[in-house]
């Protein structure tokens, strides 16, 4: 499809989703922490960043205020909204993160629904408390975003970007020889070596986890890598009933452990959480064949459409290996940039003057990293978002 296509089509699509949305009517109510983690772990959409568990951990200073949307007696979605508080008290903001979730994303009126769940956010956050309402959503498999583009048209403002928004994923329901055919040349060639290195896969339980971390402070203290995830939630990750709790696998090479992942699996969209190999995983290409085995994996365990396998942090080398693995049947999307929405200019001024600071925050801490010899540092060139084409 061209790009004028694109763009002719688009602002008629988010109006449809608006219509229909307005003639949706939903209830808002808090829950519980404890209820909220329960109730999302059957949604389609559910992501460990929504999870309570995950973000009291992550941001133990921010407020979290789980919300779910009813449509009659129905739960038809959600969103954990954090209430950041502004420096020096002047007001507070409402940051919802890869969400509204859809309870059932296949639904004919699944984009109506989503809007629907923000018109109710608005309403609360931005006009009755008189919050900036920030929304940063997911990275869709569709060629365009359509979340991204309702959004738009209902008012909200484009705000910041990643510096690295690509997200790569793996279409999950194919056939062994489909999923192979689909890598691309160099990473069927490094599968084929691997499988004949005499390796060993296995599914472990969550009492195998102390393996792991092990195997992860090796790794990060051997490559050098600068460490901006949120590994210090792991323990509460690993503490969360099914079907939240992420799963642990190993690969083995005559007895000794070479390489390990954490794999989300509830939902539609599996996300490769962590991973981590030994000194001797590249010689014998582990990566390969643990990635291989997950995914053959979730194909015939979970429910999953989609195997998340996150960024790349601008190193070239992670796009290689990740974009070989999505191959010609997968896809690689950005993340859009966060929406905002905010009633009072006042609002909207401390919203937008919080997000530069912390932009300006984070670009600077990246660029210390760079700085340091022992560091090792990206080497690819910030993505620029193309507003016509998602």
């Amino acid at each position: 499809m061209s790009s004028v296509a694109r763009e002719m089509m688009e602002p008629a699509r988010a109006a449809n989703a608006a219509a229909s949305a307005s003639a949706i009517t939903l209830v808002a109510r808090q829950v519980s922490g404890a209820d909220w983690d329960t109730i999302i772990g059957s949604f389609d959409e559910v992501c460990q960043e929504q999870t309570h568990a995950f973000a009291k951990t992550r941001w133990p200073d921010v407020g979290q205020e789980p919300v779910i949307f009813q449509r009659g007696a129905t739960v038809v979605g959600g969103a954990l909204v954090m209430i950041q508080p502004l420096p020096l008290g002047l007001g507070k903001m409402a940051v919802v993160k890869w969400a509204p979730m859809l309870a059932s994303a296949g639904s004919a009126e699944a984009e109506a629904l989503r809007a629907a769940m923000v018109d109710c956010l608005t309403r609360d956050y931005a006009e009755k408390r008189g919050m900036m309402l920030s929304v940063l959503l997911h990275a869709s498999p569709d060629e365009i975003n359509a979340g991204y583009h309702a959004l738009r048209q209902r008012g909200f403002q484009r705000g910041s970007t990643l510096l690295f928004p690509n997200r790569y994923m793996v279409r999950l329901r194919l056939s062994d020889d489909d999923l192979r055919k689909s890598f691309h040349q160099t990473w069927r060639r490094q599968l084929n070596k691997a499988e004949k290195s005499n390796l060993e896969f296995s599914r472990s339980e969550p009492g195998e986890i102390g393996d792991f971390k092990a195997l992860y402070a090796a790794m990060t203290e051997r490559k050098q890598f600068p460490d901006h995830s949120a590994y210090e939630t792991l323990d509460v990750l690993m503490g969360l009933d099914e079907p939240l709790r992420p799963e642990l696998f190993f690969v083995r090479h005559e007895g000794e452990t070479v390489a390990g992942a954490l794999i989300f699996k509830a939902g539609q969209r599996a996300v490769y959480l962590y991973g981590a190999t030994n000194d001797k995983a590249l010689p014998l290409r582990a990566g390969y064949f643990l990635h291989w085995q997950v995914i053959r994996w979730l194909r015939d365990n979970a429910r999953a459409q989609w195997y998340d396998l996150g960024g790349t942090d601008g190193f070239q080398g992670l796009h290689q290996f990740k974009a070989g693995m999505v191959g010609t049947a997968g896809v690689i999307r950005p993340v859009p940039p966060v929406l905002n929405r905010a009633t009072s200019p006042w609002a909207g001024f401390l919203g937008n003057a919080a997000f530069t600071a912390r932009d300006v925050l984070q670009h600077t801490r990246r660029h210390l990293d760079g700085l340091r010899s022992s560091k090792a540092r990206p080497d690819q060139a910030p993505h620029i978002w193309d507003e016509s084409f998602r």
